[in-house]
C-alpha cells in the first residue's frame, strides 16, 4: 500500500514520523510505501531461515537480523528486508542502530502485496549495494526460491523448486536447504 503524502517528505521527515508509527513504512526516493502484514506461513518461512542461520552462524563472525531493522541504501532509500546478515560488525549510520548499511546476505518472503517490489523493484536496490553479495527471495505460495549471488561484475539467478534442492549460501560458508525454508507449509491446505 503507498500512502501519498503532498508535499514529499524529506529524508529526516520520514525518520522522525517513522519512529511514531505503530506499522513499518519504507521510504523510496520520497515516497512513503506502508508493509504489509504477513500470513501464517509468511511469518513459519522467515522463522524457518532465521533459526536455520542463527544456529549455524558463529557470532560475533556473522548477525542475523529479523525485519525490525532497516537497510539504508542510499541517501533517499530506506527497506525493511524480512531477514538480513552481516559478516563481521553491523555497521549503522547513525546513534539510533536503525539503519544498517553493510549487509552481506538479504531475504525477502514475497506476498500478493509485495511479489512485484520483491522481484523487480527491491532487487534492482540490493544489486546497487556493494557489500550484499547475495539476495534470496522465497515464495509463500509454492516451494521456489530466486537466488540472486553477486560474480565479480555480474549478478547470477538460480531457481530452487525441488523439496530436495539445497541453495548454497558460500558467502555464509553454508547452505540452505529447501526443505528447511518450508518446513512445516502443507501447500494442499495454504
Amino acid at each position: 500500500m503507498v500512502i501519498n503524502i503532498s508535499p514529499r517528505m524529506s529524508v529526516a521527515e520520514y525518520l522522525e514520523w517513522e519512529e511514531r508509527q505503530e506499522v513499518k513504512h519504507e521510504y523510496i526516493d520520497g515516497e512513503i510505501i506502508e508493509m504489509s502484514g504477513g500470513s501464517g506461513e509468511h511469518s513459519m518461512i522467515i522463522g524457518n531461515i532465521h533459526g536455520f542461520l542463527w544456529n549455524l552462524l558463529s557470532f560475533p563472525q556473522y548477525t542475523v537480523h529479523t525485519s525490525n531493522l532497516r537497510v539504508k541504501f542510499n541517501s533517499s532509500r530506506y527497506v525493511y528486508p524480512d531477514l538480513s546478515v552481516v559478516r563481521g560488525e553491523s555497521i549503522y549510520d547513525d546513534a539510533s542502530r536503525l539503519n544498517l548499511l553493510n549487509p552481506i546476505f538479504l531475504v525477502e518472503v514475497t506476498s500478493p502485496s509485495s511479489a512485484t517490489r520483491d522481484l523487480i523493484d527491491k532487487l534492482g536496490y540490493y544489486l546497487e549495494v556493494p557489500s550484499i553479495q547475495a539476495y534470496l527471495i522465497v515464495e509463500q505460495n509454492r516451494p521456489r526460491a530466486h537466488l540472486h549471488t553477486r560474480a565479480k561484475d555480474r549478478w547470477m539467478l538460480q531457481i530452487f523448486d525441488h523439496a530436495d534442492d539445497v541453495i548454497p549460501l558460500p558467502m555464509l560458508d553454508c547452505e540452505l536447504p529447501l526443505a528447511q525454508v518450508y518446513r512445516g507449509i502443507d501447500f494442499a491446505q495454504a
